[in-house]
């Protein structure tokens, strides 16, 4: 969660920054080297004073101490002090082997014959001296003399102007690497972006806002890079390849529905001429025998049932192919229209049409109509054509608390592998045949539904799953 917000940054975005970042890393490092090099130099610089120092004293000291010569002693520690870093040098004073004070810089601070242990707290040997950030280090050493140890010696450090020169060097570089980080990471941000760019250009191609990819112009594609020229026209070719399968595509949507259409006209036209022939000749009954009141009746009765029909078949096929139906809830009508279209070509077929309708009126109305009739519609055709004559072909729709399940029976010989891919797979579309299965796959796929399919020993069953309340723009 914590780098979501950066992996939905373009990665023309991310590659800078991240390039960026390490500029920053890196200077951070290079502070705390430099610092680290300056700290080790302070420290072998400190060690090298305490131990000359240390070892001068031990030398000129030696014998005035195995004496007792506290005068000695002092004389000698005044003039160190004098000859050497006065500054640096707050404080030495020099023990015997029992601990008390011989002689010190300062006498007040430790009086002689004073014990020495409250001045050796927080010393360190000579060898081990380092800085600490305090202002004042104590260094504790043994005095030795022909090898013997004599005494001891205790020295205070003044470091105070080395802690000032470490923060003052580390405020430059503070400075100087943030300005020059900020530089680099400014530069590598527009090398990088620079280099970046025809990524962006391609990643904008191959969706952008719309979300539809399409071809990159002649005048963005980087003659300069032939690698880049080369992905670029390559790019180019397949948003082609891609358009020209779409426009296939839909070219065939329109002639298989266009197909669909002509064989249920075919069909119906039978269903509307029949009645006609019928009508003519009630209608000449009763231009024949107009005083017969009984023939008028029976007559005028076939005339209206004829009427009636053909009333019926003209509105289903209206409401089939109406362009406003697609915001219309689904209901039993729908299906009792389906029922008018594909009836007569089954009946042309001589097959039996097993038609059940389970679902009550509140299942159906959480769906769309136009394209819940469309997907029964196409695979009752589908149905139809594989049963052959005199086949069976079954249709049975019913609902539970999941979403309304839609099954199409056939006894046909089963779907061929085309066709089965046709109707479950998003994959490109098989050669030859048309797009019927497809457009059911593409509109069930819409609705938010599943399609499965199953062959018993003499049936093929399809069985259309689709949950409530998903909007299309079938």
């Amino acid at each position: 969660m914590r780098v979501a917000w950066f992996q939905k940054l373009p990665v023309t975005v991310r590659v800078p920054l991240v390039v960026a970042g390490l500029m920053v890393a890196l200077g951070v490092v290079a502070s705390q080297g430099v610092l680290a090099v300056l700290g080790s130099v302070q420290d072998a610089r400190l060690r090298e004073l305490t131990r000359l120092h240390v070892e001068g004293l031990s030398v000129a000291l030696g014998p005035f101490v195995l004496r007792q010569d506290v005068w000695e002693v002092y004389d000698l520690l005044d003039r160190a002090q004098k000859a050497g870093d006065g500054q640096r040098l707050l404080l030495t004073l020099v023990s015997d082997t029992q601990g008390r004070v011989l002689a010190a810089t300062d006498p007040r601070r430790a009086p002689v014959g004073s014990d020495i242990a409250r001045f050796m707290v927080d010393a360190t040997a000579p060898e081990a001296v380092r800085m600490t950030g305090d202002a004042v280090l104590r260094v504790l050493a043994p005095l030795l003399y022909q090898g013997r140890d004599v005494g001891r010696i205790v020295t205070e450090l003044d470091v105070s102007d080395l802690l000032d020169e470490r923060r003052h060097i580390a405020l430059w570089l503070l400075i100087g690497n943030a300005a020059a980080t900020a530089l680099l990471g400014l530069a590598g941000w527009l090398v990088v972006s620079r280099l970046l760019r025809p990524l962006g250009i391609l990643v904008q191609a191959m969706g952008g806002e719309t979300g539809v990819p399409h071809a990159i112009p002649e005048s963005r594609i980087p003659r300069a890079d032939p690698g880049l020229t080369r992905l670029f026209e390559t790019y180019n070719a397949m948003t082609a390849a891609a358009e020209a399968r779409a426009e296939a595509e839909r070219r065939l949507a329109a002639r298989e529905r266009f197909v669909s259409l002509g064989r249920l006209s075919s069909s119906l036209a039978h269903e509307i001429n029949n009645p006609l022939g019928g009508l003519m000749n009630a209608a000449d009954t009763i231009l024949s025998y107009p005083d017969r009141s009984d023939v008028v009746r029976q007559s005028a009765g076939l005339i209206q049932r004829g009427l009636a029909h053909m009333r019926d078949v003209s509105r289903a096929i209206l409401d089939h192919n109406r362009l406003d139906r697609s915001e219309q809830p689904l209901r039993s009508e729908d299906f009792e229209d389906l029922r008018l279209l594909f009836g007569p070509e089954a009946a042309a077929r001589g097959q039996t049409l097993d038609w059940r309708i389970a679902a009550d009126a509140e299942a159906l109305g959480r769906h769309p109509a136009a394209p819940v009739r469309q997907v029964v519609l196409n695979l009752l055709l589908n149905a139809g054509v594989a049963a052959g004559k005199s086949g069976q072909v079954a249709l049975d729709v019913g609902s539970d608390a999941h979403g309304l399940h839609l099954r199409v029976c056939d006894s046909g010989p089963g779907m061929a592998a085309d066709d089965l891919a046709r109707l479950m797979a998003s994959g490109p579309l098989p050669p030859g045949g048309g797009v019927g299965l497809r457009l059911v796959h593409d509109m069930v796929e819409r609705l938010g539904g599943s399609i499965s399919h199953q062959r018993t020993a003499d049936m093929t069953v399809i069985v259309v799953f689709l949950p409530p309340g998903r909007e299309t723009d079938a």
